[in-house]
């Protein structure tokens, strides 16, 4: 379907492979696929995907985006902090979900799973505000919210309103794909909302064949890359964030129209550092942790490598995925940083 609301076709993906991702991954999901690039969602997108589309913006929105696992976390700290300026006790009170709006969440959460994680958790009223909170469609949550808005998507630009430039910042964080699957695929394992009970190599099979959340890949980055020089786009790489985080977070400030100093600077890199980042309890999700949502065996930020993804690919695996960078790049100039 489409409409003069939204201008691409939504349709249900192939029966044969809604079959096999439902013995992969959480049963209760249907998916679809979007417009000529085919972005690969669960249906209930489809419900607020032309009001996110149309959505009315504000000159000091900040929008934080990437394809999931990019860092995106990461920078959404970063972005918030800088743009709030250096409120670290405010950062530690409110939770980074409630800090920002993000926009397509609502898809994992139907009537009927809000239903069963309420039933399993009575008397826990308090944590539950937070789920209620996350079910509301990204679109009704950014119209009722106060200026200035943080808003976080792993949608694409062209998912998004097509006037989003125009007024609105966007810092966009883009990884290198093979880090991104690792990562993706512990998220996955770790969210019970996805509840993937597979190993790696047929997770890894999924992310090339653009049959995971927000795929496909390459379309996604290749979207924002096109737009990178546009005064209101900044375009990072997690890879940049990682070698060299002064200088990235110099690059956001001056973006965000923000002086910090020296010592402002070594302060928040300090912050920021993944040790530190693994231990903040505003970041990691853990009242998302006390409602059974998330698994007690993974954590919500792992490690933070660049270039980990060599402990989990085979060589045929390796082989593949190197030629599948290379045809994907052969139309682009992007290039991920390389990582010693």
């Amino acid at each position: 379907m489409s409409s003069n609301k939204f201008p691409y076709d939504i349709r249900p993906i192939e029966e044969s492979e809604q079959q096999i991702l439902s013995k992969h991954f959480h049963e209760r999901y249907k998916y679809i696929q979007i417009g000529p690039k085919n972005y690969f969602m669960i249906s209930n997108y489809g419900n607020d995907a032309a009001n996110i589309y149309n959505m009315p913006l504000r000159p000091d929105d900040i929008f934080v985006a990437s394809f999931p696992r990019s860092g995106t976390t990461w920078t959404q700290e970063l972005v918030w902090l800088l743009a709030s300026d250096l409120d670290y006790s405010k950062a530690a009170q409110i939770p980074l979900q409630a800090r920002y709006i993000f926009l397509e969440f609502s898809m994992f959460l139907s009537k009927e799973l809000l239903e069963d994680v309420k039933k399993e958790n009575v008397g826990k009223e308090e944590q539950l505000e937070i789920l209620d909170y996350l079910a509301i469609p990204g679109s009704q949550l950014a119209a009722q919210s106060p200026s200035p808005r943080f808003l976080k998507t792993h949608l694409p630009m062209s998912l998004l309103p097509p006037n989003l430039l125009d007024s609105t910042k966007v810092v966009y964080v883009a990884r290198d794909p093979r880090d991104v699957a690792v990562s993706f695929y512990f998220l996955n394992r770790l969210y019970k909302l996805t509840n993937y009970i597979g190993d790696f190599k047929s997770f890894w099979g999924f992310f090339v064949k653009d049959m995971v959340n927000w795929a496909p890949f390459f379309d996604h980055l290749k979207e924002a890359w096109q737009l990178r020089n546009h005064p209101n786009m900044l375009f990072l790489f997690y890879e940049e964030l990682s070698k060299d985080l002064p200088s990235t977070v110099q690059r956001v400030a001056n973006f965000l129209g923000k002086t910090i100093t020296s010592e402002q600077l070594t302060t928040l890199c300090s912050h920021l550092s993944i040790e530190n980042f693994k231990n903040n309890p505003s970041i990691n999700q853990d009242e998302l942790k006390t409602l059974g949502m998330l698994s007690e065996k993974e954590s919500f930020i792992r490690k933070g490598k660049s270039g980990g993804w060599r402990d989990y690919f085979d060589e045929d695996m390796t082989r593949e995925a190197q030629l599948w960078i290379d045809n994907n790049l052969q139309d682009t100039d992007m290039r991920f940083p390389t990582v010693q």
